[in-house]
């Protein structure tokens, strides 16, 4: 039976995801959809601005705890509707509640009953990313390489505290989530014109070596630790030979 009720929340989760995909609910969040409704999405947007955030947020809430496939534009969107900062706040406020959503389900559903079924293998790499925990959150958020959903299901499975994933997340994924909302704001020119829209073109790799550069920034005391470990056991080690 508790077994049971700890599937419960998965169990809905893949019935919501059943039914988007056989409803088709992925055409509206799309680029084609945006551009054929930006008109009427923009007036509802200046005529009711509160409410119209709201919408986006949870929407955004539901993408994200779902896993579904259409962050990305979300993020667009945002910024084209809202504009580059507000639009980066909201998404990164929904991605925030969404991700957080989806991991404390993993982590009552699903965490404590494949740690305690994990080889040693996954029992060490807990214990590893136990120690640098700060660090290797904000890497896995700054630097854009793994999939977004892999990385709000991993940390529930290798005990990382809520307080931290929370924390990290938010601030985290706040440098690609402007860069994203930056380029929607530009989107109403690429409309009007009628020009094609490429989101791969967004991240170009200037851009990825900034984020990069910030995933390194974020090593520093992780090499740190390793530095200082180093030097302190070659002093033990000498201080024996001596």
């Amino acid at each position: 039976m508790n077994t049971l009720k700890r599937l419960i929340p998965i169990l809905l989760i893949v019935a919501a995801i059943v039914a988007f995909f056989m409803l088709d609910l992925g055409q509206y969040l799309s680029f084609d959809a945006l551009a054929e409704h930006r008109h009427a999405l923009s007036e509802q947007v200046a005529m009711h601005p509160i409410m119209a955030s709201l919408v986006y947020i949870s929407i955004y809430i539901l993408v994200v705890a779902l896993s579904l496939p259409g962050g990305l534009v979300m993020t667009l969107s945002g910024g084209f509707l809202f504009g580059a900062v507000w639009g980066t706040s909201m998404a990164v406020t929904g991605a925030t509640l969404g991700a957080t959503i989806l991991f404390l389900i993993a982590k009552t559903s699903l965490g404590d009953f494949l740690l305690a079924k994990a080889g040693n293998t996954v029992k060490k790499l807990q214990a590893g990313f136990e120690k640098d925990v700060w660090s290797y959150m904000f890497i896995l958020r700054v630097v854009p390489i793994f999939p977004f959903f892999l990385v709000n299901l991993a940390p529930a499975f290798l005990g990382v505290p809520l307080r931290i994933y929370v924390i990290a997340t938010f601030f985290g994924i706040i440098p690609a989530t402007f860069v994203y909302a930056l380029a929607g704001s530009g989107l109403g020119k690429i409309f009007e014109q009628g020009k094609s829209f490429s989101a791969a073109s967004i991240i170009t790799p200037e851009m990825m070596g900034a984020f990069l550069g910030l995933g390194l920034l974020a090593l520093v005391p992780v090499i740190y630790k390793r530095l200082a470990k180093t030097k302190d056991s070659a002093k033990k080690s000498s201080g024996e030979l001596s």
